[in-house]
């Protein structure tokens, strides 16, 4: 049995007997209610510090090994490179010079320039 399962029920077992005991010994359930949840984490704090310890290498160890990638998760991966490489090679890549443009060069209103423009 997985040691968090083994320590999940321990702990229910003990609250669940000290929940039976504080409600046939005290007349208010919440405060009965209170009372076993304190004695439960009371006695597996005290009593079960071992199989606590090794839940909580369990759950370490899971967390530190790296999740199996799915094959659509290694396409993503694989699309992705390929585009970077595409962008990087492109940024790499001379840019041709651009064709000269003779609307720059006469004004817009087809007047003529030089001095009687302004006349």
């Amino acid at each position: 049995m997985k040691p968090w399962v083994k320590y999940t029920v321990l702990r229910l077992g003990i609250f669940l007997v000290a929940l039976v005991l504080f409600v046939l010994l005290l007349p208010n359930p919440y405060l009965a209610t209170l009372l076993a949840a304190v004695v439960a984490f009371c006695v597996s704090y005290i009593f079960f510090a071992g199989l606590r310890r090794e839940v909580a290498l369990e759950l370490a160890d899971r967390r530190s090994r790296p999740e199996p990638l799915d094959r659509d998760t290694l396409a993503e991966d694989d699309d992705l490179a390929e585009q970077d490489a595409r962008l990087a090679e492109a940024d790499a890549a001379p840019a041709a010079p651009a064709a000269p443009d003779d609307a720059g060069s006469r004004p817009a209103d087809d007047r003529p320039e030089g001095p009687a423009r302004g006349a």
